[in-house]
């Protein structure tokens, strides 16, 4: 069983940062991209921004040169630091990582809960 925790969601004003840690632990052979989705009242859930594990990360234009995605492979926790918030960027936010138990087997896809994130205007 592998699940993911997150942290560090709350209430901001516009223009405020936010930073949010996600740590996968559980029943780990290894990890492959990682990365945060929202979802806005109303709205299907979306990325955000993925680290694909070669070295790339990509990001949603509405986010691009604001929020940055970090990872640290010893701790099993990808982080997504949130800087000049929008009201905009309001939603509750996922983590996902793709996860492989055992060296023979296929990565499956594993969910945080979900953190809120609200920027009040």
């Amino acid at each position: 069983q592998v699940q993911l925790v997150e942290s560090g969601g709350g209430l901001v004003q516009a223009g405020g940062s936010l930073r949010l840690s996600c740590a996968v632990s559980g029943s780990i052979f290894s990890i492959n991209a990682m990365g945060w989705y929202r979802q806005a009242p109303g709205k299907q859930r979306d990325l955000v921004a993925i680290d694909n594990n070669d070295g790339t990360t990509n990001y949603v234009d509405s986010v691009k040169g604001r929020f940055t995605l970090s990872r640290d492979n010893a701790k099993n926790t990808v982080y997504l630091q949130m800087n000049s918030l929008k009201p905009e960027d309001t939603a509750v936010y996922f983590c996902n990582a793709e996860v492989k138990h055992l060296p023979w087997v296929r990565f499956d896809n594993y969910w945080g809960q979900g953190t809120q994130v609200t920027v009040s205007s």
